[in-house]
């Protein structure tokens, strides 16, 4: 079964950058996709950039709020998926989680999540 680690979150002020990290215990290129979801306390779980790694060429999408600020990729050799963040705003704080999508419909794997705070 796949476990996902995150990390790279932290404390950052307003326009700061901050890169994500999450490794896979597993080849990501066996799932269909990676995505990077995040959830502020009170809100609902949204998503907020998503890549699909069962092919070549992949796709990306992202979340209107943060398209042109963030970036997802791949590093298959590494088995880990990146959000890189620039330009952040305060709200873009929330718990960030990795998430990867089994080419079975509905399976899924979610790892632990990792906090992003902006403030000044």
């Amino acid at each position: 079964q796949l476990q996902l680690v995150e990390s790279g979150g932290g404390l950052v002020q307003p326009g700061g950058s901050l890169r994500l990290s999450c490794e896979a215990s597993s080849n990501i290129f066996t799932f269909y996709s990676m995505a990077w979801y995040r959830q502020a306390p009170g809100n609902e779980r949204e998503l907020v950039a998503f890549i699909t790694t069962g092919g070549i060429p992949s796709t990306t999408n992202y979340a209107g709020s943060v398209q042109g600020r963030f970036t997802i990729s791949t590093d298959n050799a590494k088995d880990t998926v990146y959000l890189q963040m620039n330009s952040l705003k305060p709200e873009d704080t929330a718990v960030y989680y990795c998430n990867a999508a089994a080419w079975r419909r509905n399976s899924e794997y979610w790892g632990q999540g990792t906090q992003v705070t902006v403030s000044s």
